[in-house]
């Protein structure tokens, strides 16, 4: 059977050594209040719910899967995670970073970000069962009416209710310019909607007396493709002018995937049958409503893996320091056994180390973004708001893709390290990789990701935002460029960050003449960006280790974290050249094939 520890002090020298966040939180009034202490005290209440509560129900749940009654539409999730989430509702975790005034606790996005990296370690499908209220949550309170706030927010804030996205439908993926779900206005200006959509996680269960779905659907006179989207809230049950719940609406579960991981989470296929529904924002619009969501999701779905490669890594570390194989190709280490720890064989540790790595990288990553996201929407300075803003669209892809492939590669090197019993279920570490799969694939592929970042956020505004990110590298630069003891840490990220503005603009240039060289380089792209953040990110851990070791600390931690950057940049940073490489070799090798893919 796995464990699973929470890593708080990872978390707090992430926080409050690196980016000291305490001090980011005194130049926002709202967060003004909210220091260390506070944090550390409400994450290790956060670490005990979700190693004692939802952890324990991560193998049965995905044995058990979910039920679906076919008459009644109604699903059952796995034993005792209705329960777990009663509990949670008790707690106030879904309040915890909800505004004060639909009766949320009000604390800076980080803290929550951190609380669901350990609910995700612990249990990846129940997790998403309350992970998309936030994002509905979000979507109404940028876009909803006054009246769709007053309704819905304080229910998805208390977690009395919970909230979905229903966006893909059979045959259109994720090109939802295709979609054909139609909205027929009614008289009191709610609309009726009739359609089908796939894939929709969490969208049924009994854990709430009612679930919030947020659907993309057509108008009748809307434009073809997705200029014409709208998106529409539509309740399981009808809410009153009052707030008590009414009739059911006629949106049902029709069947439940049946899935390689995720087991114990609902993915539904929803049928919406003439069901009533509310505009959200504008008509035709629906898009830019719903990114709100999406945005909100693909972080969390980069949260996802990295929950799932701390708790493979905490499983795998434990078992090679027990698990006796060989004798150490140095010499006897273990003399007093009759083999030695597995731990002590070169790529044993290699694959440790990534894991650590993937997981260290990954979390500085999400806790600087959702610090960018804290200042985006509550630092007073307009331009500090503008540049947070500019800076977390251009890592959100980044976040989702870099974070779930290297999630996904941590969690196989991790079975790897148990042999055999690495394949054997009641072990846990092969459910870690299977439930790490969907990651790479839902919330945009990680394919669209890579298209996003090249496309969109790098070539589509000439490269503006990515020099803002350029200019963080190079202040860390020349902040530390004479520092021999840095050296290591920052010459690889300097050459890099000069390398990227070449090395864009050549796919630029060939894209302008052909669009498929942007299609053809952008995996490779997006991995080449993923290690110069990543560089960045354990430049600053070294810097902060380094400082602590010289001011004369001897906790051991700070050294860990000194090795796993230079594992970092001597094992896994060097892939930039292959992808560059490759990158550069352009399209034609893969479109002028049409004779083997006859």
């Amino acid at each position: 059977m796995p464990s699973y520890t929470p890593p708080l002090r990872d978390m707090q020298f992430v926080m409050h050594e690196v980016f000291n966040a305490s001090d980011e939180f005194k130049a926002m009034p709202r967060y003004a209040e909210v220091d260390a202490d506070t944090i550390n005290a409400v994450l290790e209440e956060a670490g005990k719910f979700a190693a004692e509560v939802t952890f324990p129900l991560n193998i049965s749940g995905d044995g058990e899967g979910c039920q679906l009654d076919q008459t009644t539409h109604e699903v059952t999730p796995p034993k005792g995670f209705k329960e777990a989430y009663r509990q949670y509702v008790e707690g106030g975790w879904p309040a915890l970073s909800c505004e004060t005034e639909y009766g949320g606790q009000g604390l800076p996005f980080v803290v929550n970000q951190c609380l669901y990296e350990m609910l995700n370690s612990a249990n990846q499908a129940w997790t998403m069962y309350p992970g998309l209220s936030h994002g509905a949550y979000e979507a109404l309170h940028a876009h909803g009416t006054e009246e769709q706030k007053k309704t819905y927010l304080p229910k998805l804030t208390s977690g009395e209710w919970t909230g979905t996205m229903c966006l893909t439908e059979p045959h259109c993926g994720t090109d939802l310019g295709l979609l054909r779900t139609k909205a027929e206005p009614l008289p009191d200006g709610s609309y009726r909607i009739t359609g089908n959509k796939i894939f929709i996680s969490a969208g049924e269960h009994d854990f709430t007396s009612n679930i919030v779905h947020l659907v993309l659907a057509r108008l009748p006179d809307a434009p073809k493709g997705s200029k014409g989207i709208s998106l529409f809230v539509v309740p399981k049950f009808v809410v009153k002018p009052d707030g008590s719940l009414g009739e059911r609406n006629p949106v049902f579960c029709t069947a439940l995937e049946h899935k390689m991981g995720i087991h114990g989470n609902a993915t539904c296929a929803i049928s919406l049958d003439g069901a009533v529904g509310t505009l959200v924002g504008e008509p035709n619009k629906g898009l830019a409503a719903m990114f709100v969501m999406m945005n909100a999701a693909r972080l969390g779905v980069g949260n996802q893996s990295l929950g799932l490669t701390e708790v493979a890594f905490q499983n795998a570390l434990a078992y090679a320091k027990d698990r006796l194989q060989m004798r150490s190709l140095s010499g006897k280490k273990a003399k007093d056994k009759e083999a030695d720890p597995i731990i002590v064989h070169p790529d044993v540790r290699k694959m440790l180390l990534t894991a650590r790595a993937y997981a260290d990288g990954g979390r500085a990553l999400q806790v600087f973004c959702a610090l960018l996201l804290d200042k985006a929407h509550h630092h007073p300075d307009e331009k500090v708001r503008k540049e947070s803003d500019d800076l977390v669209a251009l890592l959100t892809p980044i976040v989702k893709a870099f974070i779930t492939d290297n999630g996904f590669a941590a969690t196989n090197a991790c079975m790897q390290v148990f042999g055999g019993h690495g394949y054997i279920k009641e072990w846990g570490m092969e459910q870690f990789v299977r439930d790490a799969r969907i990651n790479l694939i839902y919330e945009g592929t990680n394919t669209v990701q890579s298209l996003d970042l090249l496309g969109r956020k790098v070539l589509g505004d000439q490269g503006a935002v990515l020099k803002k990110l350029g200019k963080l590298v190079g202040q860390l630069v020349q902040e530390e460029g004479v520092n021999e003891a840095m050296a290591e840490f920052i010459n690889p990220i300097a050459i890099l960050g000069e390398q990227m503005t070449k090395f864009t603009t050549e796919i630029g240039f060939k894209g302008f003449q052909n669009p498929d060289e942007v299609g053809a380089a952008a995996v490779d792209y997006l991995r080449v960006a993923g290690h110069l953040v990543f560089g960045y990110m354990f430049a600053r851990m070294a810097q902060v280790a380094l400082r602590k070791i010289a001011a004369g600390d001897t906790d051991p931690f700070y050294t860990a974290k000194l090795q796993t950057a230079r594992f970092y940049f001597a094992k896994l940073f060097p892939e930039i050249h292959s992808l560059m490489r490759t990158a550069r070799a352009g399209g034609k090798s893969l479109m002028d094939t049409d004779a083997v893919l006859a």
